[in-house]
């Protein structure tokens, strides 16, 4: 390790400690923290089972060349990502991403169909999280899937559904770490309907057939996502906040809350405590809703680290689970995933730096002022130069010289792609 950085580190290590924090047990702590990283941002939410064109509120702009179009880029893609950011940590799987020579229909995959994708994880020491694909299909119809009134539609997903917990559990077993199988449907409409009642009616009744069967959760953990609106859903959507949330609280679900799932003005930092409090684990979905959910690539902002603070704070790491989630293709997919995941870990290191419990005890004496000058002061502190340490020490490219290794691929690799994918 250059002595520069050791030197930085010990410097910042001497100032954290006057506060009470000790450096060395943080990096421990963060080396623990696990990021989901979602597999759509390195083919634009296209998969590998057809060539459908997207739908349901999903849409991916920009066309930078290096496209992952077969499973096995895709996973040579994930692991050039993985050797950049620092830790051990998930790749979460779309159904539509199996990897078989096989046509198989949604509905009627099996979890042989994800073997190579267990055997890779395996081998590299990485969990699967998994998600039904209820989206870009003939039978996404009319804005329903679980929720549309003709039965052979709504039992077609069902059907769909109770596979991915069937693949999940595969996962968990074969792994030796809890996959997390999120549920997240576009059912809703452009207008707002007369009888509101009736689809969410369906969807929970779908959703009690869905989860019938008991699955040990050592291996699967089911968790239900929201959303405010969508392309084509602008005015209603079946699983609303108020629907998942109630569903997922009665039915001991995870709750998944998406940073770009609620109202412009909404946070999710603002609701993570909240949920909490009701003994039940936590889905984070961490995106960058420029202009509602545009699922930009996650940066440093202020709603970024709220939400490390919430989690650190709170002590809710243990049982919060957090995955990317956005798809950028205007900029290199690998850069993409990489930066979003570093960022997130920086700022969970510097929530883990803060001396809490010292800001928790001015708060409890009505002592504002030092809660101020303290929580401001801290924003000059050397944080970085544990992170360029940490990085160091876990053999990964320190500060911005991870993008070297990135151009050096895209260059070798990406470039000598197709331009665009075969069908």
């Amino acid at each position: 390790m250059d002595q520069l950085l050791k030197n930085q580190y010990e410097q910042a290590k001497v100032l954290y400690a006057k506060l009470g924090t000790d450096t060395d047990a943080v990096l421990e702590k963060l080396k623990r923290v696990k990021i989901s990283l979602h597999c759509w941002q390195g083919d634009d939410v296209h998969g590998f089972l057809k060539n459908e064109a997207l739908s349901g509120g999903i849409s991916v702009t920009g066309n930078y060349p290096g496209a992952a179009h077969t499973p096995e880029q895709l996973r040579q893609d994930l692991e050039k990502a993985l050797s950049l950011i620092p830790g051990t940590h998930k790749v979460n799987l779309h159904a539509i991403y199996a990897d078989s020579t096989e046509k198989v229909e949604v509905d009627e995959l099996q979890p042989e169909h994800f073997l190579k994708w267990v055997e890779w994880a395996k081998e590299r020491g990485l969990g699967l999280d998994f998600n039904p694909t209820c989206f870009s299909h003939p039978n996404f119809r009319d804005g329903f899937t679980i929720s549309h009134p003709d039965p052979k539609i709504r039992q077609f997903w069902i059907k769909h559904c109770k596979t991915a917990r069937k693949i999940g559990e595969y996962f968990g077993k074969e792994l030796g770490e809890v996959c997390i199988t999120n549920f997240w449907f576009p059912d809703g409409s452009k207008e707002k309907p007369v009888d509101s009642m009736a689809p969410r009616k369906r969807m929970k009744e779908a959703l009690d057939e869905i989860f019938s069967e008991k699955i040990d959760p050592q291996y699967n953990l089911d968790a239900v996502e929201s959303k405010l609106f969508g392309i084509g859903s602008e005015s209603y959507v079946v699983g609303s906040h108020e629907f998942c949330l109630g569903y997922a609280l009665s039915h001991d679900k995870l709750v998944c809350l998406d940073a770009g799932h609620f109202h412009p003005t909404e946070k999710i930092s603002q609701k993570i405590s909240s949920v909490a409090l009701f003994d039940t684990k936590i889905l984070l979905h961490v995106s960058r809703p420029v202009r509602w959910d545009s699922d930009h690539v996650v940066i440093m902002d202020d709603e970024l680290q709220a939400i490390a603070h919430e989690l650190v704070r709170n002590n809710l790491l243990d049982k919060t689970f957090i995955g990317l989630d956005y798809f950028d293709a205007s900029i290199n997919r690998i850069a993409a995933w990489v930066i979003g995941a570093r960022n997130i870990l920086k700022a969970l290191l510097l929530a883990m730096l803060e001396p809490t419990e010292k800001l928790k005890e001015a708060e409890a004496e009505f002592d504002f002022t030092t809660r101020l000058a303290m929580l401001e002061e801290l924003k000059s502190y050397p944080f970085g130069s544990v992170w360029d340490y940490y990085c160091a020490k876990m053999d990964i490219p320190v500060r911005e010289t991870w993008l070297v290794d990135v151009k050096q691929y895209e260059s070798e690799i990406l470039m000598k792609r197709y331009p665009t994918r075969k069908s």
